[in-house]
Protein backbone atom coordinates (compact mmCIF):
# COMPACT_ATOMS: atom_id res chain seq x y z
CA UNK A 1 0.00 0.00 0.00
CA UNK A 2 2.82 2.28 0.69
CA UNK A 3 4.58 1.23 -2.17
CA UNK A 4 1.38 2.32 -4.06
CA UNK A 5 1.17 5.70 -2.50
CA UNK A 6 4.60 6.29 -2.94
CA UNK A 7 4.38 6.06 -6.91
CA UNK A 8 0.84 8.02 -6.87
CA UNK A 9 2.92 10.60 -5.15
CA UNK A 10 5.64 10.85 -7.68
CA UNK A 11 3.49 10.69 -10.59
CA UNK A 12 1.57 13.54 -8.89
CA UNK A 13 5.02 15.46 -8.58
CA UNK A 14 6.14 14.66 -12.49
CA UNK A 15 2.69 16.32 -13.23
CA UNK A 16 3.19 19.63 -11.22
CA UNK A 17 6.59 19.94 -12.42
CA UNK A 18 5.43 19.82 -16.54
CA UNK A 19 2.38 22.58 -15.52
CA UNK A 20 4.69 24.80 -13.93
CA UNK A 21 7.21 24.43 -16.84
CA UNK A 22 4.10 24.98 -19.36
CA UNK A 23 3.50 28.61 -17.53
CA UNK A 24 7.41 29.65 -17.10
CA UNK A 25 8.11 29.36 -20.58
CA UNK A 26 5.67 31.85 -22.03
CA UNK A 27 6.22 34.13 -18.81
CA UNK A 28 10.07 34.47 -19.78
CA UNK A 29 9.24 35.33 -23.48
CA UNK A 30 6.67 37.75 -21.44
CA UNK A 31 10.22 39.19 -19.86
CA UNK A 32 8.91 38.48 -16.65
CA UNK A 33 12.16 38.54 -14.47
CA UNK A 34 12.35 35.41 -12.27
CA UNK A 35 14.11 35.13 -9.14
CA UNK A 36 15.35 37.49 -5.59
CA UNK A 37 14.81 41.07 -6.13
CA UNK A 38 17.83 43.04 -6.77
CA UNK A 39 19.09 44.99 -3.58
CA UNK A 40 20.46 47.56 -5.39
CA UNK A 41 18.74 50.06 -7.76
CA UNK A 42 20.48 50.03 -11.22
CA UNK A 43 21.61 53.53 -10.37
CA UNK A 44 23.32 52.37 -6.86
CA UNK A 45 25.14 49.40 -8.63
CA UNK A 46 26.18 52.19 -11.86
CA UNK A 47 27.48 54.33 -8.69
CA UNK A 48 29.05 51.74 -7.05
CA UNK A 49 31.12 50.87 -9.22
CA UNK A 50 32.32 53.81 -10.41
CA UNK A 51 33.30 54.66 -7.03
CA UNK A 52 35.07 51.22 -7.17
CA UNK A 53 37.09 52.03 -10.51
CA UNK A 54 37.63 55.23 -8.48
CA UNK A 55 40.16 53.44 -6.35
CA UNK A 56 37.39 53.56 -3.53
CA UNK A 57 37.86 51.27 -0.77
CA UNK A 58 35.77 47.97 -1.09
CA UNK A 59 34.94 48.18 2.69
CA UNK A 60 33.95 51.72 2.37
CA UNK A 61 31.60 51.04 -0.84
CA UNK A 62 29.95 48.56 1.18
CA UNK A 63 29.34 50.42 4.29
CA UNK A 64 27.74 53.27 2.52
CA UNK A 65 25.02 51.23 1.24
CA UNK A 66 24.65 48.69 3.98
CA UNK A 67 24.90 45.43 2.05
CA UNK A 68 27.62 42.12 1.95
CA UNK A 69 31.04 42.41 0.88
CA UNK A 70 30.27 39.18 -1.73
CA UNK A 71 27.42 41.99 -3.71
CA UNK A 72 29.44 44.57 -3.94
CA UNK A 73 32.47 42.05 -5.35
CA UNK A 74 30.13 40.38 -7.96
CA UNK A 75 28.95 43.69 -9.39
Amino acid sequence: MVTVLGGLATFERHLINARTADGRQPAKARGVRFGRKLTLSKFQIEEALARRAAGERLRDTVRSYGVSHGLIGRL
